[in-house]
């Protein structure tokens, strides 16, 4: 006759309890370190960026198409969609 009590099922919810936070840990490290669930950016044309409406920051306010940018000169473009 013992007077222990059974700790087999303590131990089981400890088991489950511990391999559960370190299969989310895991998931969270490779959620938040690769792209795999995300969606794939959209590579701009030349004609959807020569389209696009630009304007002016200051007092003067002055509204034109991005293609102007580029018509006598070269330019550097870097399409950049914020969220929101």
């Amino acid at each position: 006759m013992s007077f222990l009590p059974d700790f087999g099922i303590f131990t089981m919810g400890m088991w489950s309890v511990g391999l559960g936070a370190i299969g989310a840990a895991v998931t969270g490290i490779v959620l938040a370190n690769t792209d795999l669930f995300l969606s794939k950016p959209e590579k701009a044309t030349l004609e959807f960026l020569e389209e696009i409406e630009l304007k002016t920051l200051g007092t003067e306010q002055r509204s034109f198409k991005a293609g102007e940018l580029w018509k006598k000169n070269g330019a550097v473009i870097m399409a950049v969609r914020r969220p929101g």
